[in-house]
């Protein structure tokens, strides 16, 4: 079986290792331009392209391919790429580009994209930091046939997983991808024995994963404590909860709920020890247990408060955080 994949991270490059490994025939692999990152801001290879060039296999990095869009001619270079690619399937995992209707209809079964939610649920570009933030208990992954809208194809395969209490973005994201790498082989396997039955998505369920940006990410004390813990879960790696204190940006990592009962301004510092800071917020305490100053390391907090004097009654504030060097 011919494959073309799309994809650009971390995510989408473990799916084309288990198909690589399967004995999937990748005739081409599309994913996003190179993008400056790190602190030089030198131009990278995603992880995808990176697998591509180290397996010879042909690369094409249209920025996008509207044939009538403003990027024309790249996206006639990727549409003869395709073609002659003569591929049967297209899977595509995090692509990052909106693949308009002359692409659905390339190959002969379509494409089949490796969603991180149980559709409807989680719909959009970050359905793992936002399970995380809403407190799910459950997620999983769908394979779905793609059509034009925004992950509303039919559904192919689905299997679930339990989130932890204390998963991060991070440690799902890695159960998540390990998860779809092993079932779209599984439907690319019943498509070439004519064993798969599309299902249509449910009408009610739906919300939406908008994209993250790093604001949200600035921890607002008024909220519940559960909350916040959720959201710095959500964030971790990318972008990190942060707050300012003492002047200084701090970014936090990992966080516990306390439940017991105080009253005083959000934000406010009720405690510090080597356990934990116990801060004020809407509704109850949450106990910070790993911190990172501005250009410093993630620390455990005792750790932390050896290089950043903090004492009871000092107060959290949200505030601007720096560009993110890390992403999921």
């Amino acid at each position: 079986m011919r494959i073309i994949f799309a994809g650009t991270p971390v995510f989408a490059r473990v799916a084309l290792e288990r198909l690589h490994a399967a004995g999937f025939e990748v005739v081409l692999v599309m994913t996003q331009p190179d993008r400056p990152a790190g602190r030089g801001m030198k131009l990278q290879a995603s992880p995808v392209k990176q697998w591509a060039l180290e397996h010879g296999v042909p690369v094409a990095q249209p920025s996008s391919l509207r044939l009538d869009g403003k990027f024309p001619d790249e996206a006639q270079a990727a549409q003869a790429a395709m073609q002659d690619a003569r591929a049967d399937a297209m899977v595509v995992a995090a692509y990052g580009l909106i693949l308009p209707q002359w692409v659905l209809d390339l190959p002969r079964w379509g494409c089949l994209n490796i969603h991180a939610s149980l559709l409807p649920r989680w719909r959009g570009a970050a359905p793992i930091h936002r399970a995380i933030e809403a407190g799910d208990t459950r997620t999983g992954v769908t394979i779905m046939q793609m059509d034009a809208g925004l992950d509303t194809g039919a559904m192919l395969i689905t299997e679930s997983l339990d989130i932890a209490a204390s998963d991060t973005t991070g440690a799902l994201h890695d159960r998540l991808a390990d998860l779809g790498g092993r079932l779209i082989v599984e439907a690319l396997e019943l498509a070439a024995c004519g064993g798969l039955r599309a299902v249509a998505q449910p009408s009610e369920g739906v919300t939406y994963a908008h994209k993250i940006d790093k604001t949200e990410a600035l921890m607002d004390w008024t909220q519940p404590a559960a909350l916040l813990a959720q959201r710095v879960r959500a964030f971790n790696p990318f972008p990190g909860a942060g707050s300012v204190c003492a002047g200084e940006v701090v970014k936090l990592w990992a966080a516990q709920v306390d439940d017991a009962a105080a009253t005083g301004q959000p934000g406010r510092v009720l405690g510090v020890g080597p356990e934990g800071i116990r801060v004020q917020t809407g509704r109850g305490v949450l106990v910070l247990t790993e911190l990172q100053r501005a250009g410093g390391k993630r620390l455990p907090v005792a750790d932390f408060l050896r290089g950043f004097a903090l004492e009871p009654g000092q107060v959290f504030e949200p505030a601007p955080l720096p560009p993110p060097t890390e992403s999921v």
